[in-house]
């Protein structure tokens, strides 16, 4: 009789209600990524570079934009352990992120407020602001989804997610890209900044409906005991400071291939957007297979696994002093996007995944905080070593860079990668 009252009356209906609440929270958070995708995809990569272009910046002031949105991530630790202190992760969420929508899309009024010998500096006091309020609303986002997604169904649900914002952001690139080619220079980035004040509005909008889910807090309550916590974790520690190693090398070169392509090649703006569609495409496809590796093998030896990928999508551009150069340029993107889609997914799997729950704040700043210097300095050293051999031979410039980069690349993988990043 327990039995058949449970099955009719009691705790059938109550796991309904419980697997209805995930639900709708899941579909919260996939929702909430389509206009950020959105709008994200038409102020970064490509149009990034190209609106920097526009407004007269140099390789090197390229280079540092695109290394500030990292360089941010050290205050990641700061924020890790202010968190613990507050009563309700949601608001503040929704506050960082929404000051950092506000002040992104901001960007696209300096040509009309500024004087033009302004243009660039004013973008850079904007955009750097932007990311300071995000490196506060990123910290309070993964702390959030990491607790709103079931960990049996984490690995399935990123993957789905990962793939159709992806979708959503190639159409979106190529749509762009076509906007700026048929309506050059500022008339275009007027259009695209239009859309991009829409979509921001609407994905601060959906961040109200996030439910204020539950907060496993550290059990240290002052500050250095919870900074010790990730330091003192060896393995942790040499996986993260590995890491930090190969994304300096990768950020020399792969930040700035979109300028290479435009100030270089002289490649339009809609072939570029097929070229990086290409890319996620590939990305997209290896989020599968990654995922499906990932049932059988750790993260830390997958990680590994995608490095010689990497390190082989940056020696590819070599082939271009003998072969059609639309023909590399797609292989290339096609090798990088199966690479580091799996690099992506995996690093995140990592630190969601392999790193104590109550103390996840700290070891995700952490780990921010140190790729994010490395990551900082890669496209800054880049910027800087291009306007360095803008004298050279025209090779140099072209691919000579990606040459050297892969090669030390694959050695960083082959000799040290094999004894970091393993079980």
């Amino acid at each position: 009789m327990n039995i058949m009252r449970n099955r009719l009356g009691g705790a059938r209906p109550k796991g309904l209600r419980k697997t209805s609440v995930h639900r709708k929270n899941l579909q919260i958070a996939t929702f909430e990524g389509i206009p950020s995708t959105i709008f994200q995809v038409l102020l970064q990569g490509q149009f990034l570079t190209g609106f920097l272009l526009y407004l007269g910046a140099s390789s090197s002031q390229i280079g540092f934009v695109i290394a500030l949105t990292t360089l941010v991530n050290v205050a990641q630790i700061g924020v890790a352990f202010l968190i613990q202190k507050l009563p309700s992760r949601k608001w503040a969420m929704v506050t960082f992120i929404g000051l950092h929508r506000l002040l992104w899309g901001s960007t696209g009024l300096v040509p009309f407020i500024f004087p033009k010998e302004h243009w660039v500096t004013a973008f850079i006091v904007l955009y750097t602001i932007a990311f300071i309020a995000n490196t506060a609303g990123g910290v309070l986002w993964s702390s959030v989804i990491s607790d709103l997604v079931p960990a049996r169904v984490r690995g399935r649900y990123f993957g789905i997610r990962n793939t159709f914002l992806n979708a959503l952001g190639s159409l979106v690139m190529y749509g762009g890209g076509l906007v700026l080619d048929r309506y050059p220079g500022g008339h275009g980035f007027l259009i695209l900044y239009i859309v991009v004040w829409i979509f921001s509005i609407s994905n601060v909008i959906v961040f109200f409906f996030y439910p204020d889910v539950p907060f496993e807090k550290s059990e240290e309550k002052d500050f250095l005991p919870m900074l010790k916590k990730p330091l003192h974790d060896t393995l942790f520690m040499k996986s993260t400071l590995f890491l930090s190693a190969w994304l300096l090398l990768q950020n020399l070169t792969v930040p700035l291939y979109s300028y290479v392509m435009l100030q270089l090649l002289h490649i339009n703006y809609e072939t570029l957007s097929l070229l990086n569609v290409s890319q996620t495409i590939f990305m997209m496809a290896s989020f599968y297979i990654w995922g499906n590796l990932n049932a059988k093998y750790s993260n830390k030896r997958l990680l590994l696994w995608t490095l010689p990928i990497i390190a082989v999508s940056s020696l590819l551009w070599g082939l271009l002093s003998v072969l059609p150069m639309l023909l590399v340029l797609f292989a290339a993107h096609i090798v990088f996007g199966m690479g580091v889609g799996g690099f992506n997914q995996l690093a995140f799997n990592f630190i969601i995944g392999d790193t104590p729950k109550k103390e996840r704040p700290m070891y995700m700043a952490m780990y921010a905080a140190l790729t994010g210097l490395a990551a900082f300095f890669g496209p800054l050293i880049g910027g800087r070593i291009y306007e360095w051999i803008h004298e050279w031979p025209h090779w140099t410039q072209v691919y000579g860079m990606q040459l050297i980069v892969g090669a030390l690349m694959l050695a960083l993988a082959l000799l040290l990668g094999r004894r970091i990043l393993k079980d």
